[in-house]
């Protein structure tokens, strides 16, 4: 069975967006695979190599995003709580050890942008976070160890 992939409906529109893009580089490619193919031999023919390269990168895209597509599950935003942590709830934090607070937005792993802090649901920290409550201490297995947090805030 194939894995759900949570997202917004913005997320969802960007990746048809980038499907539709994918798939019109189609023609484009396919022009440049006959192009190459009338200049001689194939055995020696480095553009043709580069145009076959490219055209097997683009079909993994595509297959890539049109699973994506079909598998996605659109989150509700007006279904979102802040009693507990849940997708789309950004929280706030205190990473106990450092005395840091950092804060972030729980997304799908589509739309995870550490940078911008939207942080995958699938990443060990908000494998933590997720279910418990504004007060809690979680401790979250990172590679490097265990790091605890403690929640500051939970809100959409």
């Amino acid at each position: 069975m194939a894995d759900i992939h949570y997202m917004t409906q913005e997320g969802l529109d960007k990746l048809k967006k980038d499907l539709a893009e994918a798939l019109a580089q189609r023609p484009v490619i396919s022009a440049a695979i006959a192009e190459a193919r009338e200049k001689g031999d194939l055995s020696e023919n480095a553009e043709y190599d580069a145009a076959r390269d490219a055209q097997g990168l683009l079909e993994v895209k595509i297959s890539k995003l049109k699973d994506l597509v079909a598998n996605a599950k659109v989150i509700d935003e007006s279904k979102v709580r802040t009693d507990k942590v849940q997708m789309l709830n950004k929280v706030k934090v205190e990473n106990i050890s450092m005395k840091t607070i950092m804060e972030f937005t729980i997304v799908g792993e589509t739309e995870a942008d550490f940078a911008h802090g939207k942080l995958a649901a699938t990443t060990p920290i908000a494998k933590a976070l997720l279910g418990h409550a504004k007060g809690d201490i979680v401790e979250a297995k990172v590679p490097s160890g265990v790091i605890k947090f403690k929640i500051l805030d939970i809100s959409i």
